[in-house]
């Protein structure tokens, strides 16, 4: 590829387009939320499929009481479920349920709490607002007719997604098996949370932050590992990392350092590199590459804020891409003061929520640095702004991206 950097948008657009396609799985309804459909579900019948009852109440005939009638006999009692019964006579009701057909001749309900009810009569209260034809009822093929669209494929299933599918019939959907993906943070400096530490040393953390965010954006076929600044095991390792797994996530060892050996042993092992470094800070020295078995690795830098900042904006949308996954909107938002940007380079800005009179907006958060975990607590994450040396204005609009 050329010298000249990648922008950010054109990272995301490789990204993007080089995202090797999951195989789809048919799983059954109980495991289908926080997947992506691979197949578009059409509705097998008119949703409601009959008229369907609101409220608990009486239906009758509307000319019935058009005529002056304010009192029925209740002939009888629909229950939701049941096969609907006949009004006998247009002076007659019949007593109804929430969710059930609503009863033949009939096209009017009352809730009960309009009622009196006295030896089988029921009787319009006086203080009752009129009855009102078809009202609480939830008329046959409103919602949707046989054939329609329900949900396209490529979109997430959420509770109401998966509420959909169930009412349609169906047992099970057409969705891209989740990715089995591999967390690895390389560095001799790094040790284990809770294990001894010399003065040279760090508790190492992106990892368990990338793991964190992949869980919350749903993500659960996960492992991960740590590799110390050695050639040959950081070799060995990858290589049984790449055999098993569809993604591959490391932090650390991207940069132009003496023990930064991630990318050249990612080469000799047959990954092909789309692109290294992005024209942005933080994150600059960012890796992308393709496995020779159709694995994605995305090397992200060792900073605490880079590795978060680059797996938000780049590895997130790579996931969503290789699931078939529709392309989320971007969000935009506001800026609530001005903001120098000085280098010649786009400026990822950690932001929290405030109120204006225009609505909510951005506030600035900058961090001490590319290793200052600390300083993104409180933030919901970033502001994408356009390369310096220039002044990004209050009120401008700006891309957010959310942890």
């Amino acid at each position: 590829m050329s010298s000249r950097l990648l922008s950010p948008a054109e990272a995301e657009a490789a990204i993007r387009q080089q995202a090797t396609q999951l195989p789809a799985v048919h799983l059954p309804l109980a495991a289908l939320s926080g997947a992506v459909l691979r197949e578009s579900i059409t509705s097998t019948r008119d949703q409601p499929p009959f008229d369907r009852v609101t409220m608990d109440g009486i239906a009758f005939s509307f000319e019935s009481w058009q005529g002056g009638r304010n009192s029925f006999r209740i002939a009888g009692t629909q229950a939701a479920g049941a096969a609907p019964l006949t009004l006998p006579d247009r002076t007659d009701c019949i007593e109804v349920m929430t969710g059930a057909m609503l009863p033949i001749g009939c096209d009017c309900v009352v809730p009960v709490e309009n009622i009196d009810v006295s030896d089988g009569i029921a009787q319009l209260r006086d203080d009752a607002p009129a009855p009102v034809r078809n009202v609480n009822v939830h008329a046959r093929g409103i919602d949707s007719r046989r054939g329609d669209l329900l949900l396209p494929s490529g979109c997430r299933l959420g509770p109401a997604e998966v509420a959909v599918i169930a009412s349609n019939g169906q047992t099970h959907a057409s969705v891209a098996r989740p990715p089995r993906i591999v967390v690895i943070s390389t560095g001799d400096e790094l040790v284990e949370p809770g294990q001894p530490l010399q003065d040279w040393q760090i508790s190492r953390s992106n990892v368990y932050a990338v793991l964190a965010s992949l869980r919350q954006h749903g993500y659960s076929t996960l492992s991960h590992d740590h590799v110390p600044d050695d050639l040959p095991k950081l070799r060995e390792r990858l290589r049984s990392h790449l055999a098993a797994n569809d993604v591959m996530i490391l932090s650390g060892g991207v940069s132009m350092g003496r023990f930064d050996y991630v990318p050249q042993v990612l080469q000799e092992l047959g990954v092909r590199m789309i692109f290294h470094k992005v024209a942005q800070r933080p994150g600059k020295p960012l890796w992308f590459g393709v496995g020779s078995g159709g694995q994605t690795v995305y090397a992200l830098p060792g900073n605490p804020v880079s590795t978060l900042v680059c797996l938000t904006r780049y590895v997130l949308p790579g996931l969503q891409a290789a699931q078939g996954a529709t392309a989320r909107t971007v969000e935009t938002i506001s800026l609530a003061q001005s903001y120098e940007v000085k280098p010649p380079l786009a400026v990822f800005l950690p932001v929290t929520l405030t109120q204006s009179v225009a609505g909510q907006c951005a506030l600035p958060h900058p961090t001490r640095g590319s290793g200052d975990f600390t300083s993104l607590i409180g933030t919901v994450g970033f502001v994408e702004l356009p390369p310096g040396p220039r002044v990004v204005m209050e009120d401008a609009s700006l891309p957010l991206y959310r942890w």
